[in-house]
């Protein structure tokens, strides 16, 4: 489910954050669906459960699984026009777009990016 790349430069914290938010945004691990506790994670990955925790921590923070004390952390399930975190990514594609725009593109042609993302495969 999750692996530590050790020739990939960013902390193993953030490549398990990241590869779990992939897995939860893809529905791979669908809402409601239950994590490896930190321990069980930890181990299979060979790496301090700190960082597990930490990862857990942050994906919490940002709305992508919900800690249930006792019971273990979950995908979470999705959430309202309101979520905090949507609002920051739009404003970060907003940004972005503007940039492109800047740089050339058309908004034709960043629409055209944007419609293909579901036709990429990792």
């Amino acid at each position: 489910m999750v692996t530590i790349n050790y020739k990939d430069n960013r902390p193993f914290y953030e490549q398990v954050k990241d590869e779990l938010r992939r897995l939860v945004v893809t529905g791979v691990l669908p809402p409601g669906e239950k994590l490896p506790s930190v321990r069980e994670l930890a181990g299979q990955l060979a790496i301090n459960p700190n960082t597990i925790q930490r990862a857990y921590r942050e994906l919490e923070s940002e709305g992508y699984i919900v800690s249930v004390p006792g019971k273990g952390s979950f995908a979470a399930s999705r959430e309202s026009e309101n979520d905090p975190r949507r609002t920051e990514l739009l404003q970060r594609l907003r940004e972005t777009a503007r940039e492109l725009t800047w740089l050339g593109m058309s908004t034709e042609e960043i629409c055209a990016q944007i419609g293909g993302i579901n036709d990429e495969h990792d």
